[in-house]
């Protein structure tokens, strides 16, 4: 085969694969860009819920998704007059269900800057703050004090990326997949301290009340927020919307007392 052939083949291959590449590259910001449109026209809007997180979204006996962002999810459909299809997920899975088209929206986030960086976040919805659980006895004044303690975390969790870049070295780090694998554990005695948030950790203490646990130390101050993809201004501007609208009618606020036994921060 004469080196003319071979050139004009590969030069033909690398025009398909940059072709490609740029359809796909169209595709999916004309796909981000029409989300609202498309909810629109399919009169479905599919909203990934923890499904493991207590009481934003656990599964209950009737094998169904109950809680707090149930609620919303279902308040969120009816103010665009759509249909609701709720997607379980996890919070391994939740961004990537959502930058590859898997959902609509996704909720019960925390807002920091490395997910700004590939999704934009909603007003806050919820109060919510990050903790570290542990025995009551026990002196946890700072992060630093981890040091050769054992700790569970929920792997790309708020308070996973916090302890690993602030706690020091010798801090024995136990990660899993989901909140339920980590409060597992830590009930277990299989780690000495959780960090998770403070709605899961008062729940926790509540429902062990002979174990002696104790919230011991304050991580990040961080309400929970929706996310859509980067870039979708009308559906971020629409989920605001109803956002606010929800704070000012007091639905949200009823909805937060009813699942997570506190009153609603107002403040967008």
């Amino acid at each position: 085969m004469s080196l003319a052939v071979t050139f004009k083949r590969r030069l033909g291959a690398a025009l398909l694969s940059i072709a490609g590449a740029m359809a796909v590259m169209s595709h999916a910001s004309h796909a981000q860009a029409d989300t609202l449109d498309t909810v629109k026209k399919t009169g479905v809007i599919r909203v990934a819920v923890p499904q493991d997180y207590a009481p934003f979204g656990s599964v209950g006996s009737d094998m169904e998704l109950h809680g707090y962002d149930v609620e919303v999810a279902k308040l969120t459909a009816a103010a665009l007059h759509v249909k609701l299809q709720i997607v379980p997920v996890t919070m391994a899975n939740k961004i990537p269900f959502l930058v590859t088209n898997k959902v609509d929206l996704v909720l019960n986030l925390g807002k920091n800057p490395q997910r700004a960086e590939v999704i934009d976040f909603t007003s806050p919805y919820a109060p919510y703050y990050t903790a570290v659980f542990g025995p009551q006895a026990d002196a946890l004044p700072d992060v630093a004090a981890l040091k050769g303690k054992k700790i569970g975390v929920v792997t790309g969790s708020q308070e996973d990326l916090f302890i690993t870049k602030n706690a020091p070295a010798g801090t024995l780090f136990s990660r899993y997949q989901d909140n339920s694998s980590a409060v597992a554990a830590f009930l277990s005695g299989q780690t000495e301290y959780l960090a998770t948030g403070n709605i899961v950790g008062a729940k926790l203490l509540a429902d062990n009340p002979r174990k002696h646990f104790a919230q011991k130390l304050l991580l990040i101050d961080s309400p929970v927020c929706a996310a859509v993809r980067k870039g979708d201004g009308p559906m971020l501007e629409a989920v605001n919307t109803i956002i606010a609208a929800q704070k000012s009618s007091g639905q949200l606020d009823a909805l937060s007392r009813q699942w997570l036994k506190q009153p609603l921060d107002a403040k967008p």
